[in-house]
């Protein structure tokens, strides 16, 4: 159990806007496995770090990954194929925050971006000797419909 878990957050609230991080990949030989395609665990590996940094940008102290969620391949990544990789925080709480990726593979020819990967990873914030320490609050931007108005959502009730 966390020391801190009864106590109020005092860190000024973080939007997710302030945590992304977009990464710029390029498949190399030495990234596929025999059939042309980028490896799944290169993909983590890529996910991890981009997603790290998502949160580290929230918290501004070291993150441990604690666990990848949700991981789905929608379809295989090429020998040559630009992977860009958007990670920002998706949920906050005491100690650990929750990272929501894209992956996605530019299609030169199309001239677009086709989403081929998401994921949920989940870091918790440590100190010095690896104790888990307290992270931001996260504000969700509100959302407007088409005439500007503010629309009501969930998280307006815990606020």
């Amino acid at each position: 159990m966390l020391k801190f878990a009864n106590e109020p957050r005092t860190m000024q609230a973080k939007t997710p806007k302030d945590s992304i991080a977009i990464s710029t990949e390029i498949v190399l030989p030495n990234d596929t496995n025999t059939l042309g395609n980028l490896m799944g665990g290169r993909l983590l590996h890529w996910m991890d770090i981009t997603a790290a940094i998502a949160a580290h940008r929230h918290c501004s102290r070291v993150v441990v990954t604690a666990s990848v969620n949700n991981v789905a391949f929608s379809q295989p990544i090429k020998l040559g194929d630009i992977v860009t990789l958007q990670a920002k925080i998706s949920r906050s709480f005491n100690s650990s925050m929750e990272v929501f990726i894209d992956v996605w593979v530019e299609d030169n020819l199309r001239n677009k971006k086709i989403k081929c990967n998401e994921a949920i990873y989940t870091f918790v914030a440590v100190d010095q000797l690896g104790n888990p320490i307290q992270v931001p609050a996260l504000t969700p931007k509100p959302r407007r419909n088409n005439s500007g108005m503010k629309v009501p959502c969930a998280a307006d009730n815990y606020r």
